[in-house]
């Protein structure tokens, strides 16, 4: 399948493919930071494509990389223009990091949102990804998915307002929204948005350390090869 199967031809702002597949690495980093960039310095609704999950463990990435994805996400939360995303199928990994980070959100009906990585048994990636999980939609409404790998399909996704439409066809879709979220950039947008994010009980800055912490152990374990800290 090529890019133009699924990528809809529109004259908007940038678009972003992400494969949650793909591993975390430098180059996923630079291609997220080179979207903002061009979100920040051109015209149009900056899209998003996202589908893909892990099925392995994260392998030899180090913690700066890890902190780096996170500034870069959490650089894409903070724009002054709205971020329409696109999932597509199995949404995991880096993919279901970033679709927590957009502001309008749209699913194909095969949608299932997967939070634990598929061949490492029970485990859950403990990046910011769990923490914009639980305050988006609540600590209940996640902890199977977070605690036991269950799935979130794409009805049960749509009902905890973790997405915003189910379509058939993204490319009508994706024009209705460019419309609708056109309307909305600039500084109040990001003001409103920031006011969201500060109606939580815990700071973002304050519950960072805590997940660098927790993925900076994740790796250790998986370089130790045996999962005991050392």
């Amino acid at each position: 399948m090529t890019s133009t199967d699924t990528v809809p031809e529109i004259d908007a702002g940038p678009r972003l493919r992400i494969d949650g597949t793909r591993p975390l690495s430098p180059e996923l980093v630079s291609e997220v930071q080179m979207f903002i960039d061009q979100a920040v310095s051109r015209t149009g609704v900056p899209v998003i494509h996202l589908s893909g999950a892990p099925s392995a463990a994260p392998g030899e990435i180090g913690i700066q990389l890890v902190s780096k994805w996170e500034r870069a996400l959490r650089h894409l939360e903070r724009l002054d223009t709205p971020t329409i995303a696109v999932a597509q199928g199995d949404c995991g990994g880096v993919a279901l990091e970033t679709l927590l980070c957009t502001d309008y959100r749209l699913a194909t009906g095969d949608l299932r949102l997967l939070v634990t990585t598929g061949t490492d048994a029970g485990a859950t990636w403990p990046g910011m990804g769990l923490y914009r999980l639980a305050n988006q939609v609540g600590v209940g409404r996640v902890r199977r998915a977070v605690l036991f790998g269950t799935p979130i399909p794409v009805a049960e996704a749509k009902a905890l307002n973790l997405i915003d439409e189910i379509v058939a066809d993204p490319t009508d879709a994706i024009a209705a929204a460019d419309t609708l979220a056109a309307a909305r950039s600039g500084a109040e947008l990001a003001i409103a948005r920031q006011l969201l994010f500060d109606a939580t009980t815990t700071s973002f800055e304050e519950a960072l350390g805590r997940h660098l912490a927790a993925c900076d152990r994740r790796l250790r374990r998986a370089r130790n090869g045996d999962g005991i800290d050392r």
